[in-house]
């Protein structure tokens, strides 16, 4: 059984910047027997980003979310799993007001981050303007503990800044933003859609090429395997594919190894 120390040292091992900006996708399933369970997994990745800004996505996109078209980021529930929704109810821990796909953090410049996805008239999934896009302006890193890239939200970010067609549902869901900081609003939310299906299931054929290129690297943390990536990287080379092919992630073909080796 795993120690919070234990996760301390693996977290050190894996790369992981303490003083820099990190997000977690996450499985507690794979992380195994930690001595406090959940708790402790994120008491050790607080611990650790003490003097950094660690996040959390807390998205609200399935159909069990956002009942009366209603968005309160105090209480709606994140659908990505048991750590993401300890994590948004920590003291101090703030979170963002994009309707389905916030984020929760804590740590240097917390409120000035989330205040990216405030009082917007529309919102798609990853704008280059909200949260998500803004990994690649901090140079983030985003941890994959115990998942694979298929849940790697930043790439829905790339396909939105290279407005691949087929990716943003035309039709809006008129939604009441309970906000916390200041007044409520109304917005209209498109999500996502593709006639390709869900195209995110294709995005774990970036692997090979984030590895080769060492923008992204592996390690273990608890029983979890896992991968700690460069957001900068890991943008400018799949910006460099979808130069190539816009609708590279269509289908799960991997990527062509010319165009990185």
């Amino acid at each position: 059984m795993y120690t919070k120390e234990d996760l301390l040292k693996q977290m050190a091992e894996i790369g992981i910047d303490p003083k820099g900006v990190l997000l977690i996708h996450s499985s507690m399933k794979a992380v195994g027997p930690v001595e406090g369970r959940a708790d402790t997994v994120i008491d050790a990745f607080m611990e650790y980003m003490k003097d950094g800004l660690l996040i959390f996505p807390t998205h609200s996109w399935s159909s069990e979310n956002l009942k009366d078209n209603i968005y309160d980021p105090r209480t709606e529930p994140s659908c990505v799993g048991i750590l993401t929704n300890i994590f948004r109810q920590r003291e101090g821990v703030v979170r963002s007001l994009h309707p389905s796909h916030s984020v929760a953090v804590i740590g240097k410049g917390a409120m000035e981050y989330i205040k990216l996805e405030e009082g917007k008239e529309l919102y798609t999934p990853c704008p280059r303007d909200g949260c998500w896009s803004h990994l690649y302006d901090m140079e983030a890193q985003i941890l994959f503990l115990g998942c694979s890239l298929t849940r790697n939200t930043f790439i829905h970010s790339i396909e939105e800044w290279f407005d691949v067609p087929d990716r943003i549902n035309p039709n809006a869901r008129r939604i009441k933003i309970i906000n916390p900081y200041g007044e409520d609003y109304y917005t209209d939310l498109h999500g996502h859609h593709s006639s390709y299906g869900d195209v995110s299931q294709n995005y774990g054929k970036l692997l090979k090429p984030f590895l080769h290129k060492g923008f992204a690297r592996k390690g273990r943390i608890g029983d979890a395997e896992s991968y700690l990536c460069d957001a900068v990287g890991m943008a400018d080379l799949t910006s460099q594919f979808l130069e190539r092919d816009l609708n590279l992630f269509k289908d799960n073909e991997p990527v062509p190894e010319e165009w990185y080796l």
